[in-house]
């Protein structure tokens, strides 16, 4: 189990391009999720996998357990999905500090947010000039909260075949 002490900002400009890495794409499907909990499965460059279990335990404090998971299995994990949102994550240093900037796509083309993880809730890092507001526990910024505008119906098989390694064709599920 790891401790996640994060912050959230809106980002207001795209100075933090010159600084980022390549970016990560992101498909994050909601298998269970509550006020206080989630588990997600996140499809990562449409080449591995995580599961992600989080439990709320303070405001900007989650408890995380997170497990590398067979690509299959996350593919038939999406499948099942309550939401699902897409992004695009990039890291970015700013003074010593990570940032990770998620760029999304889909019915949320045009929102970036910017996040960073801390040590202590107490702890005050450098602000770039590219953040705008900070976001962190403002429910409709979370990613959870986003995938819901992309239910599990209105993804479609479109975006499942995106999913796939090249040159493969989608499991289907035995009944």
């Amino acid at each position: 189990m790891t401790a996640e002490i994060e912050r959230k900002y809106l980002v207001v400009n795209d100075s933090w391009r010159d600084h980022a890495s390549k970016g990560a794409a992101f498909c994050q499907g909601y298998l269970l999720a509550r006020k206080n909990r989630f588990v997600r499965v996140r499809i990562i460059d449409n080449a591995h996998a995580v599961l992600t279990v989080k439990l709320r335990t303070g405001r900007l404090r989650r408890e995380e357990f997170e497990y590398e998971i067979p690509y299959a299995d996350a593919l038939e994990m999406i499948a099942y999905a309550t939401s699902v949102v897409d992004k695009t994550r990039y890291e970015v240093n700013h003074c010593g500090c990570l940032w990770e900037v998620d760029v999304y796509s889909g019915v949320h083309d045009g929102l970036v947010v910017a996040e960073i993880e801390l040590a202590d809730e107490s702890d005050e890092p450098p602000c770039p000039p590219w953040l705008g507001p900070e976001v962190t526990g403002n429910a409709a910024f979370s990613n959870r909260t986003l995938a819901m505008f992309a239910r599990r119906s209105e993804y479609g098989s479109r975006n499942m075949l995106k999913l796939q390694p090249a040159g493969q064709l989608p499991r289907r599920r035995e009944q």
